[in-house]
């Protein structure tokens, strides 16, 4: 793949005003963006395409691109329709000749692209979402989950809830209830919770949301208010989390006593409720807000000094910052792809290889104006999910506060459970144990 030839046709400035465009000209490593800045999840995917794209635009006006080869990127827009995503993938996979990694920011068209990734000879980064087998990377070189998986966040809530109570004893008898879309996402975490309910001896509600209900939900809270529970933990994405916090507020559930999971916890899904979602807690595995290092940069290189032109484009929300991180994590990649092998046109296998080897250092997280954003992590053949590390924040009616340090998962609980779902999910594509990989 040579992109120098590829001409993208805008300059840097044009690019800051047109969010669709892409990079600049002359690149040499292409990124594909699958966007959804339109349809129900458009709240969502909207800041989450401007946190990627002021990566790598920030790369490319700081530090040349990456090792001093410039970067280039394309928004697709699939509106998170599974079918279109997977459009997008190949669409742009055939425009550019080769792709070098794919972060698919939706667990439905992952799963469609898990199989195709071998094939391709592309890897798949689906930071913190996903297949959850796909951490044992012994069954599954291509996918990476890293830093956690769905299953060692729903392992991390419910120790959440246990040391807020008073203890994990203190969970018997208690009711706890899941709100979840109904997708292959919000089923992911059920067996761990279901697992949970037996150690701990709380009883476990479900509560499903088909996606034509996701703006009214009144049926599902008049259960929970039935049911009594004590807590609630939501799994949601776009217009489900906002109205999930309006019903509970409504039916009287305090909102205190209710966490979401990682993507229901961004300005999106609290700041058109107002006062009634003061209180609300969810998970992340970073820090919220833009007084970081790296976006005096970002506001320095991308945005010229203009601060409301940068906070116009969801400048230090939640989920722009979790796709800085997620940009950060696969330029790292590619970064020691061209390093080891000294070439300016990494591979698929090569950044593949960026992936495995990671090793996401405090020093380097200081270099990277990230301290402190995140916990450092290591990445092996083995392990692709990384340390599982979530914080608890608190929306207090103008940011997020942070109320729980690290917790870590369980950690045996969630591998035995990766392990026996790797081997059965590794049959359904025919693929064999690594023998390169213990």
């Amino acid at each position: 793949m040579n992109l120098k030839k590829l001409t993208l046709g805008i300059a840097a400035s044009a690019a800051i005003a047109a969010p669709f465009a892409a990079a600049p000209a002359a690149a040499d490593v292409f990124f594909p963006m699958l966007t959804y800045r339109t349809g129900p999840f458009a709240p969502n995917g909207t800041p989450s395409a401007n946190g990627f794209r002021d990566w790598y635009r920030l790369l490319n006006a700081r530090d040349g691109g990456i090792e001093g080869v410039k970067i280039a990127f394309e928004e697709c827009e699939f509106g998170y329709n599974t079918a279109k995503g997977v459009e997008c993938y190949e669409r742009l996979k055939a425009k550019y000749g080769q792709m070098m990694v794919v972060s698919p920011f939706s667990t439905g068209v992952t799963y469609k692209l898990v199989p195709k990734a071998p094939i391709d000879k592309v890897p798949i980064l689906s930071m913190g979402y996903g297949m959850s087998a796909s951490a044992d990377g012994r069954y599954f070189p291509w996918v990476f989950n890293f830093p956690m998986t769905y299953w060692s966040q729903a392992t991390g809530i419910i120790k959440y809830i246990g040391g807020v109570s008073g203890g994990m004893e203190k969970l018997k008898g208690k009711k706890i209830g899941f709100i979840y879309l109904e997708s292959s996402y919000g089923r992911e975490p059920i067996p761990v919770f279901e697992a949970l309910a037996k150690r701990y001896g709380y009883r476990l509600n479900t509560y499903s949301v088909p996606g034509k209900s996701m703006a009214d939900q009144r049926s599902q809270w008049r259960k929970i208010v039935r049911a009594r529970e004590d807590w609630m933990i939501m799994w949601g994405w776009g217009q489900m989390n906002p109205t999930a916090i309006q019903r509970a507020s409504e039916v009287g559930f305090p909102v205190n006593k209710f966490i979401g999971v990682w993507w229901s916890g961004s300005e999106g899904d609290v700041v058109p409720n107002g006062k009634a979602a003061i209180g609300y807690r969810a998970a992340t595995l970073h820090a919220a807000g833009a007084g970081f290092p790296v976006h005096k940069d970002i506001l320095k290189h991308v945005y010229k000094g203009d601060l409301e032109a940068a906070k116009k484009n969801n400048f230090g929300e939640v989920l722009y910052n979790r796709t800085l991180l997620n940009a950060l994590l696969v330029t790292e990649a590619v970064r020691y792809a061209i390093k080891k092998h000294k070439t300016k046109e990494p591979t698929g296998d090569q950044v593949r290889e960026g992936l495995e080897n990671l090793d996401l250092t405090a020093a380097r997280l200081k270099e990277l104006g990230m301290e402190g954003f995140t916990p450092p992590f290591k990445v092996s053949c083995a392990d692709h999910e990384g340390n599982g590390l979530l914080r608890i924040q608190q929306w207090d009616g103008k940011k997020w506060n942070m109320v729980s340090g690290w917790i870590a998962p369980d950690r045996k609980m969630v591998r035995d459970l990766v392990e026996k779902a790797a081997v059965q999910e590794a049959a359904k594509f025919n693929y064999k144990k690594r023998a390169d990989c213990n």
